[in-house]
């Protein structure tokens, strides 16, 4: 996978998923969090704690919430990206630029930004 030193270079990369994520990211630019690449991804954290990513995939764009388990899903849109593995991360998918709906991402997101206020988070098991 290649890693981008900034997120505009990620999001340009994109082919047909550059406008859903360019969308998706002004939301979250217009949100309190705090723009930054980590693992070559764009990541949004709030006082240097991860809040959410974006991505595009084959046949996806998506948001993910690295504490999305504690969120509340009215809309049943978020899925674990990897059962048996993710404990705390959700991840919204959206197949078509249509899906995204921006006034249901704000309300995800506000809540996860209010988690990371809370100090909610999901702790490794020893």
């Amino acid at each position: 996978m290649k890693r981008y030193k900034s997120v505009d270079a990620y999001i340009a990369d994109q082919g047909s998923w550059t406008p859903p994520l360019e969308r998706i990211r002004q939301l979250l630019l217009d949100s309190e969090l705090e723009e930054t690449v980590k693992w070559g991804m764009p990541v949004y954290t709030l006082k240097n704690k991860n809040v959410a990513g974006i991505g595009a995939f084959k046949s996806y764009v998506g948001i993910w919430f690295y504490q999305g388990v504690f969120l509340k899903d009215p809309h049943n849109l978020l899925v674990n990206a990897q059962e048996g593995k993710t404990k705390a991360l959700r991840q919204m998918r959206f197949h078509a630029p249509e899906e995204i709906d921006s006034d249901i991402i704000r309300a995800y997101l506000k809540e996860a930004i209010q988690h990371q206020k809370d100090g909610k988070r999901v702790t490794k098991l020893k």
